[in-house]
């Protein structure tokens, strides 16, 4: 499997439309979808997640407060389905829930029941709505050829953008859980999370860092601190800063989990 194939895994999954049936239009549409119930289902439950989210931003036909919830059930809908499509069967068993713990859809998961019955942090509706837009588009694209849309230029062009941005969207996303983590400290201090909200963010952050199909959290702490430790070791830096600094990198680097071969 190549590393673009692993990339677009989320992280999650690659669009399932790529053999279009025969015929076009609506009829070839209808097909599709009864073949994937559920792909198509993980398609609509991302667009409901988008219109949520924009539906926050700009609070014009609802409660903010309540876009934001919605947002997060949204989202837990998408993962659960994934999650479904990845394990279909559950069992009782330690070396299942191993199993569960290693998928990106049940981080994800546990990533939307964290925030869940927080104060609205806008910051956290970032990473979940960029997924979603990488993977609606993806998907959308995929029906287009199913419909034999050829001609629908404006909308493979703005599909063919953001599959082209695929990788700084996910650069991006990494780089926003990251920031949460010292984020969910401070908002402790503010009153704005519960006190077990910053220790169940690390767990999810540690399963990031170890994800096996999408490496850019890891791949983001490394860039992360290259940059810092670059800018630290720049002459004119107070030697109390650099080390300052060097033991912070020792310590966050210290919290790392160990990760395995794939």
């Amino acid at each position: 499997m190549s590393q673009e194939q692993q990339d677009n895994d989320q992280t999650q999954e690659q669009p399932s439309a790529e053999q279009p049936p025969r015929g076009s239009g609506m009829e070839a549409l209808k097909s599709h979808v009864m073949e994937h119930k559920v792909d198509t289902a993980l398609w609509a439950t991302r667009a409901l997640t988008l219109v949520f989210c924009i539906s926050y931003l700009i609070p014009i036909f609802g409660n903010p407060v309540s876009s934001y919830q919605k947002v997060l059930m949204s989202n837990a809908a998408t993962s659960a389905l994934r999650l479904h499509q990845r394990i279909p069967t559950v069992q009782f068993s330690r070396e299942f829930f191993s199993q569960l713990l290693m998928e990106d859809s049940a981080h994800y998961l546990l990533y939307s029941i964290i925030f869940m019955y927080t104060a609205p942090i806008t910051m956290v509706l970032a990473p979940i709505f960029l997924f979603a837009l990488l993977h609606f588009a993806s998907y959308s694209l995929g029906l287009l050829d199913v419909m034999g849309r050829n001609n629908a230029t404006g909308s493979r062009l703005l599909i063919s953008v953001v599959e082209f941005q695929h990788r700084n969207i996910l650069r991006c996303a990494a780089f926003v859980e990251i920031f949460l983590m010292p984020l969910c400290v401070i908002f402790l201090l503010l009153g704005r999370v519960s006190l077990i909200t910053p220790f169940v963010f690390y767990r999810f952050l540690t399963l990031r860092y170890a994800s096996r199909r999408n490496p850019y959290t890891r791949n983001m702490f490394h860039e992360l601190r290259m940059t810092v430790e670059l800018a630290v070791n720049k002459p004119g830096i107070p030697e109390f800063l650099r080390n300052s600094v060097n033991r912070a990198i020792i310590f966050v680097s210290g919290l790392a989990p160990q990760v395995g071969s794939p």
